[in-house]
């Protein structure tokens, strides 16, 4: 059992949720999520587990994401577009308005899977699809467009996707999101250079097709701003972890961390991963 594309790892970020949800102090509920990760997802988690340290980086990501969205839907947003939505079941677990608009965009494969496991389930507000490849410079573009007329202020989510892309791809995708009329926020998890590192370690002897993470700018902020947009919340992956009490000891792997005389040791934990929220800058 490999990692033969990005699409894959729905299935054991789905088997994360299921667990997490079946805990007696669950940070959050996913009743669907373990019929949604299937068999694959039992053994792509127990083959990843041999390297992985555990699930908790996965579950601090879905409770900061869920914390973040359920904020601005408060505040008056009423369109989320979820891009590479994977196995995500927001729109059925989660308590929004029924006037809420949600777009799951990604590989029609994907999202037929999702359907079918979810078939019959009540979402909690109006939910329709759209199977593209966000690959395709031209298909995204025509997506973004047809939304952006007469769109209202909207929320744009990228969970586990950026990583998995190369800079130039992700810079595709800023511009286009920029210019996408009536895109008020983007919401996305970011990795360091840091994380890549210690990756790259744990994938000695590994023969996975997606086998290289990509995405980790040295500095996110000068980043975003060079593609139009700003930071305007960061939330780290290790101390939302330990606010949420799912981060593990985690000294010794903090150890394996590249020597820098750039940052210090408490900054790039801190930045070693997190949730960013950004708004346009124009």
């Amino acid at each position: 059992m490999t990692i033969n594309h990005i699409s894959d790892t729905a299935r054991w970020v789905a088997l994360y949720r299921a667990r997490e949800s079946e805990r007696e102090d669950a940070l959050f509920h996913d009743p669907f999520a373990r019929g949604l990760a299937g068999p694959e997802g039992e053994a792509l988690v127990r083959r990843l587990e041999v390297r992985m340290r555990g699930d908790w980086p996965v579950v601090v990501r879905t409770r900061v994401m869920d914390e973040i969205i359920l904020r601005l839907v408060r505040s008056g947003i009423r369109r989320v577009l979820n891009l590479a939505a994977g196995l995500d079941a927001r729109p059925w677990r989660l308590p929004l308005p029924a006037d809420l608009r949600w777009i799951d965009a990604d590989l029609p494969a994907i999202l037929d899977h999702k359907l079918r496991v979810l078939d019959g389930a009540p979402n909690r507000c109006y939910y329709r699809t759209a199977r593209i490849d966000l690959s395709d410079d031209a298909e995204r573009r025509t997506l973004f467009q047809q939304l952006g007329d007469g769109a209202s202020e909207t929320l744009v989510i990228t969970e586990g996707l950026l990583v998995y892309l190369d800079p130039g791809t992700v810079a595709s995708l800023a511009r286009d999101l920029n210019a996408m009329p009536g895109c008020r926020w983007w919401l996305a998890d970011v990795a360091s250079p840091d994380l890549l590192a210690i990756a790259a370690r744990q994938r000695r002897g590994r023969h996975d097709s997606l086998d290289v993470l990509q995405f980790a700018p040295a500095d996110a902020v000068t980043w975003f701003a060079e593609t139009g947009w700003k930071e305007s919340e960061f939330r780290s992956s290790v101390h939302e972890g330990v606010r949420l009490g799912r981060a593990p000891q985690l000294e010794e792997f903090w150890e394996q961390l590249p020597e820098s005389t750039t940052r210090s040791r408490e900054e790039r934990i801190r930045r070693f991963s997190g949730i960013t929220l950004l708004e346009p800058l124009k």
